[in-house]
């Protein structure tokens, strides 16, 4: 499928898997009734991580569209079935903006922008450069784990767009008491899921599954996003 044909066929409703020539691979998921989100996965998984799958089938029930996108250093990791790590976080920015392009070219809603840890990052990185209707960040990689002091917000001065995050309070990359003490845009707004680690995994003696967080994460985007429409 060519940039062309993806842009009628996702006016047209378009679901489920396609693979964009010289982009890559494109899954969509829902419909937009409230909005569109334009996501990237973390250094480690892929779009196909039972993380995001769940992510994507409860955000479709709350009314907005996923277009889950694999950057081409995690393709080339499943051709070669080998781990490898992913190259600059600069190239990455430019592969999304590639995909930002074809996608915000439809009629449907404004796409927002955003994903999870390093595409999180990726998704902001490129929000600050190009601007974009909005955010979504999928627990943040604030800093490496046990360095707190070490912040990946050089550019956060420099978003201009609704910024919601959603981080569990014991992510390793930004615990709960680590983020209150940073001093973040007013654009930017935190929701916490309690007790959640990287993936949003509570303990078992919280009472709540990780299910039941991306429950609540859910529901807090499709009304950040609907309020900020």
């Amino acid at each position: 499928m060519t940039a062309d044909e993806l842009v009628t066929c996702l006016d047209s409703g378009l679901s489920g898997h396609v693979r964009v020539a010289d982009v890559g691979p494109l899954e969509v998921c829902g419909e937009p009734r409230i909005g569109r989100w334009l996501m990237a996965h973390g250094a480690g998984a892929g779009s196909d991580s039972a993380f995001l799958v769940a992510l994507r089938e409860r955000l479709a029930e709350e009314g907005v569209q996923t277009l889950a996108i694999e950057f081409e250093y995690m393709q080339r990791m499943r051709r070669e079935n080998r781990r490898r790590p992913p190259p600059r976080v600069d190239m990455l920015v430019d592969e999304l903006s590639r995909w930002c392009d074809i996608v915000s070219r439809t009629g449907a809603p404004p796409v927002w922008l955003g994903g999870k840890s390093m595409g999180g990052r990726v998704a902001s990185l490129l929000a600050a450069r190009d601007g974009a209707p909005g955010l979504i960040l999928c627990g943040y990689p604030f800093h490496p784990p046990g360095k707190p002091e070490r912040t990946r917000l050089d550019h956060w001065p420099d978003l201009r767009c609704p910024t919601l995050v959603l981080q569990g309070t014991r992510d390793p990359f930004g615990r709960r008491d680590e983020v209150e003490r940073y001093a973040l845009p007013t654009v930017a707004h935190m929701h916490y899921l309690e007790d959640g680690e990287h993936d949003w995994k509570p303990r078992k003696a919280s009472g709540r599954s990780q299910s039941d967080l991306i429950d609540e994460a859910a529901g807090r985007i499709a009304a950040f996003m609907s309020a900020s429409r």
